[in-house]
């Protein structure tokens, strides 16, 4: 065991050694991180710090019109609300009062036509037909007169003529 015991220490002398030069390299790579973590820091905060403290400045300026901006539009939204109501009230009121005046033109219409229609009955009954009958007896009684007048002249020698019939409809209009 005793040959053993320097052995072992060599072994411990090597592992201290490794751990060294580990750490060591881990110190070095630690170094060069923190070199460039500190070269990104400061292109940040020489180009991006200024682009956010602009940015801030102009929220600050801008907060209260974009208040009043938000306020305006939230009355405007208001007063567009209350218009619309009240023009769908005014065109419901128009589109019902034309209803009411279609539904009276046409029952205007419909007794007019009513009215016209009875009017012809009653001038066809009163007017029309007794002028038919009227044109009716006349034409007899020319028909009579000529039948009456015509055999006279054939009873006293006169030329024969053949009567043509008078059709119907030339008896009534």
């Amino acid at each position: 065991m005793e040959n053993l015991t320097p052995l072992f220490i060599a072994l411990t002398g090597a592992a201290v050694v490794l751990q060294a030069g580990i750490l060591a390299a881990l110190y070095l790579a630690m170094r060069k991180s923190s070199a460039r973590m500190e070269a990104l820091a400061v292109e940040v905060k020489t180009k991006a710090m200024p682009a956010l403290e602009t940015a801030q400045a102009m929220l600050a300026e801008l907060r209260p019109k974009l208040t009043v901006i938000a306020d305006n539009l939230s009355e405007a939204t208001y007063s567009v609300r209350s218009q619309v109501e009240r023009m769908d009230a005014t065109v419901n009121d128009v589109v019902d009062r034309a209803r009411l005046q279609i539904i009276r033109a046409d029952e205007l219409l419909s007794r007019t036509l009513d009215r016209v229609e009875e009017t012809s009955d009653i001038v066809h009954r009163t007017v029309v037909s007794p002028v038919r009958q009227f044109s009716g007896l006349i034409q007899g009684v020319t028909a009579g007169i000529e039948f009456l007048v015509g055999g006279r002249g054939r009873r006293n020698g006169g030329s024969r003529e053949t009567r043509r019939p008078v059709p119907q409809d030339e008896m009534f209009i």
